[in-house]
Parts: structure tokens; sequence; C-alpha cells
């Protein structure tokens, strides 16, 4: 039997300390589990869609599938970072990320041209409001 001061000694007693380990796996199981159940919504209503059903063992294979392939795809974008010199991902990473699917491929393309359509629309509004501004102070003076 052990005493209250052996235990508090021993790191395998009834409440042992966390460590950055434990807290990353669970991090991992957690991202995981929201995977899990994304991949579960989507296949209901893509089902729904379709009058399908998807069983339990497909959602799983497919929730698995999908988080190794982004785990994948996180690695190679470090990787197409830290080769040149840089410490953030960019729209080119991703793009070089995906140009093995030719679909994602073009997905990509497109939204990055809408993305950068939008924040030249923006910039552009912006120029435009600070001229207006610029005018109305010098109108003042």
């Amino acid at each position: 039997m052990l005493s209250t001061t052996s235990c508090l000694a021993n790191v395998n007693c009834r409440e042992k300390m966390p460590t950055a380990m434990d807290e990353e796996e669970r991090k991992l199981q957690r991202l995981k589990a929201a995977v899990h159940y994304t991949v579960g919504r989507l296949c209901q209503s893509i089902g729904e869609d379709h009058q399908k059903e998807f069983s339990r063992q497909v959602i799983a294979a497919i929730a698995e599938t999908t988080f190794r392939q982004c785990d994948i795809f996180a690695k190679d974008l470090e990787a197409f970072a830290r080769h040149a010199k840089r410490s953030t991902v960019s729209v080119e990473d991703v793009k070089l990320t995906a140009r093995r699917s030719t679909a994602l491929s073009n997905f990509i393309q497109r939204k990055s041209e809408e993305i950068a359509s939008a924040n030249q629309e923006q910039r552009d509004t912006r120029k435009k409001i600070a001229g207006k501004r610029k005018n109305k102070d010098t109108e003042m003076v």
C-alpha cells in the first residue's frame, strides 16, 4: 500500500500531471473528431440529395483519408515555404500543393483570382475615400 508522500513522488499515481505530449494528443483527437463530424454531415447532406445512405465504416474511412491528406498538404505547404526561406505559407505554395489534381488546381486558381480581385477593389475604394478626404481638407483651408 502506498502512502500519500510516496504517491506524490510516483508519476504513475491516480492524478498524473498532463504533459505537452498529452496535450498534443488531445488536440489531435479533437481535430480528428471535428473532421469525422464534418465528413458525417457532408455525407448526410449528399445522401439526402441523392437518396443514398453512407455506412459508418464509409464515413470513418473518408474521414481518415481526409485527415491524412490534410496532414500531407500541411507538410508540403511547410516544406515549400521553408524552401523559399519564408516562415509564412503563400498562395503560390497552395497552388503548388494542389498541382497534382487538375480539378483542385483549377478551383484554387479561380478562388485566388477572386480574392485578388476583391482585395484590389477594397484598395481602390480606400484610395477613393482617402482622395475625397484630402479634397475636403484642402477646401477647408
